[in-house]
């Protein structure tokens, strides 16, 4: 038993300095490690790439982030850095409001044409072969086939992302993969060194609020929205230039899982979220998306109470309103897995003419990336390890694996900011390389970060204070899952003095639950704002009452009624809804003599694959089944899980009268066919308090 808690903070001891941006420095010590280039040059910023100016776009020249960031594209073989775990599908784009006045970009200005397309969905940490469900962010990438060229808008699920600039993406990635010492969490950012670099990295606070809430765990890849993340632009033929940000809405609406759901189905059934995307394929139930933009002008964006281009931000759509000009129909699976999901490459740089790019510092950096990524299994980035190649000096660096490393790195730590490991190399900024102070228009070029992104809290605390108080218990939940994996006491206590700076509710719900005091909230670099809120931002409160798209399983054994199972099935389809038969076998013989084979025995088709569940049994049957430890589950869970139940008088008197299940209007009898069917549509998120203990 661990009953020695140091909460001692030993980044407080590393030299630590806070810059214009609001991001951490960690200065070496006199006679400490240095961190260096693969050349030994010393580098003076970490935290920056080279820029014309505070808000001006990345320069080439930065040998520097060119270096990192290669050898971060390069690190893995044959898979994909990030977003290796993906599933994909063809279909078209189809605009049905023209933007002629705003882009001379024929995909944007063409109505009514029916315009190829490839969409890729992913995970973001786990590798290929890890499970669908995890905590994570999800790629949403689309690469549409234009007249003009393929366009790819490569985003994600959630409108921000956790850097400002994209020189942090290495160590972003180092510190959400598997701790490099032990090979360990897969596809998890419940551990030391995610929850170290995110709480020594204030700007990661929006999107790490995301990552808790509920748009985290969706419930099908057809049910997430999908944001290009960044400010773009649109050119017009006059050349003038509009703000754009382009959003994809599902058409059955943003649904999710429950952390519980999300747990147990990745151990039932790991391809839950694919094997969804093929079947709705292949029963013509196609996935679909509206397209939508929102466009500023400059002047109004100088207005917003934010800098649109910090990837950080969002734009509440109270703010500026998404504008539905299009639609996404998937309507094709791949033919071959490899050849199309696995070879797909997208790259942010493929646009047509029309559409521009903005000085956002993380997209400049990805304008780089991606097409470097996609050559990593053509070569080494380790080539600087060769002899002939390697510097005579000392070097050191956080750069790890790839095809032919020679080197064998040791210790957990391969990021910086972090506290886990103080003899680790840091920057210099006296040593460190120092671009010329060129003279230019929008100021002096250096290693600087703008101001104007200073602000970390304030769209955090729209975001919590946004949600529904179920959704507000979740984020608080999954906090304290999340920082009760990390052992190590100052990182919980760090990050709990955010929270207070987000909202002190939820700092104090989060503290209660790991039973840790909270400490002082860090200073701001910038005043934190009470925003308005923004109800676009829910998940649960915006969650369509509808059965198009969900599943519901329906129970049956040795002498169903053929009558009853029509009804319901029938009931659920007419809604919408597809239904599957579980069964204590794989076939049963219905009280007409029909003979008929289960979809799924449920021993294997656990009920939190379905979204609502209908018991039709026997007596014999419910008696047998109430010995069963996965059937008694299987009622368990989907009372727990908030779902609607239905169940006939052998399946009360049987099995439910063993377990907690309270009849509350979501567990109804099987003559309430109507009630049902009404109930599966949503869930009782009123019932959840009762059956677990939220934050």
């Amino acid at each position: 038993m661990k009953d020695n808690i140091d909460h001692k903070d030993p980044a407080t001891q590393m030299n630590p300095a806070v810059g214009e941006g609001g991001e951490t420095h960690q200065r070496a010590d006199k006679d400490g490690a240095v961190l260096t280039t693969q050349q030994g040059v010393a580098i003076s910023d970490n935290q920056n790439s080279l820029k014309a100016g505070p808000r001006g776009p990345s320069l080439l020249e930065d040998f520097i982030l060119r270096e990192k960031i290669t050898h971060f594209d390069h690190e893995r073989i044959p898979e994909r850095i990030v977003h290796a775990r993906g599933s994909g599908a063809h279909g078209y784009f189809e605009l049905t409001e023209s933007l002629e006045d705003y882009t001379t970009a024929k995909i944007l200005t063409k109505t009514g044409k029916q315009t190829p397309l490839f969409t890729r969905f992913s995970t973001v940490a786990g590798n290929k072969g890890s499970k669908d469900t995890p905590r994570d962010v999800r790629g949403f990438a689309v690469k549409i086939y234009t007249e003009e060229g393929n366009w790819d808008i490569v985003g994600n699920n959630m409108p921000i992302f956790f850097i400002q600039d994209a020189i942090k993406f290495p160590d972003l990635i180092h510190a959400v993969k598997p701790e490099p010492d032990r090979g360990f969490p897969q596809a998890a950012s419940a551990h030391d060194t995610f929850w170290d670099f995110v709480s020594l990295s204030p700007e990661t606070m929006h999107n790490l609020i995301w990552l808790m809430s509920d748009r985290a765990i969706p419930r099908s890849l057809r049910m997430m929205e999908g944001f290009g993340i960044h400010s773009y632009r649109l050119i017009n033929k006059e050349g003038k230039s509009t703000f754009v940000r382009f959003h994809w809405k599902p058409k059955l609406g943003v649904q999710s899982l429950t952390w519980d759901e999300a747990v147990k189905i990745s151990g039932a059934d790991p391809d839950y979220n694919r094997r969804d995307l093929f079947e709705a394929i292949e029963a013509g139930d196609y996935p679909e998306w509206e397209f939508g933009v929102q466009l500023f002008t400059e002047e109004e964006a100088s207005q917003f109470p934010f800098d649109h281009l910090d990837a950080t931000k969002l734009i509440p759509e109270e703010l500026v309103p998404v504008k539905i000009v299009g639609k996404m129909v998937l309507n094709r699976y791949p033919d071959n897995f490899f050849a199309e999901t696995e070879q797909v490459a997208f790259c942010p740089s493929h646009l047509p003419p029309g559409i521009d790019f903005s000085n956002d510092p993380l997209l400049q950096g990805r304008l780089f990336s991606y097409l470097d990524t996609q050559l990593s299994r053509l070569g080494s980035p380790n080539f600087a390890q060769l002899p002939i190649n390697a510097p005579k000096c000392p070097f050191a660096n956080m750069q790890q694996d790839g095809h032919m490393q020679m080197q064998v790195p040791k210790g957990r730590v391969m990021y910086e900011p972090q506290s886990l490991d103080p003899s680790k190399p840091r920057e210099s900024e006296k040593q460190g390389f120092s671009s010329f102070p060129e003279q230019l228009d929008d100021g002096v070029k250096g290693r600087v970060r703008s101001e104007s992104f200073a602000d970390h809290y304030s769209q955090p605390r729209m975001f919590y204070r946004s949600q529904t108080p179920a959704e507000q218990a979740h984020i608080a939940s999954a906090f304290a899952f999340e920082l009760g994996k990390v052992d190590t006491a100052h990182v919980r206590t760090r990050m709990l003095g955010h929270l207070i700076n987000i909202d002190e509710d939820l700092a104090n719900r989060v503290a209660t639950a790991l039973g840790m005091e909270l400490p002082k909230a860090p200073e701001p670099r910038a005043p934190i704002q009470d925003l308005p809120k923004s109800p676009a931002v829910q998940t649960i409160g915006l969650s369509p009452k509808t059965l198009q798209g969900r599943q519901i399983g329906i129970l049956v054994g040795e002498g169903s009624s053929k009558d009853q199972i029509g009804k319901f099935e029938k009931a659920a389809k007419a809604a919408g809804a597809t239904v599957k038969i579980v069964a204590p076998s794989k076939e049963a013989l219905l009280d007409d003599g029909t003979r008929i084979q289960a979809d799924e025995r449920i021993a294997g088709a656990p009920s939190v694959l379905f979204d609502a569940v209908v018991s039709i049994i026997m007596p014999d049957v419910a008696k047998k089944l109430a010995k069963d430890s996965s059937a008694l589950d299987w009622f368990n869970d989907a009372y727990n899980h908030c779902k609607a139940i239905a169940y006939c008088p052998a399946t009360e008197k049987h099995i439910l009268s063993k377990l907690p299940v309270e009849k509350d209007e979501f567990v109804t009898p099987l003559d309430e066919v109507d009630a049902f069917i009404e109930n599966a549509k949503t869930r009782l998120w009123e019932r959840e308090p009762k059956v677990r203990d939220l934050a």
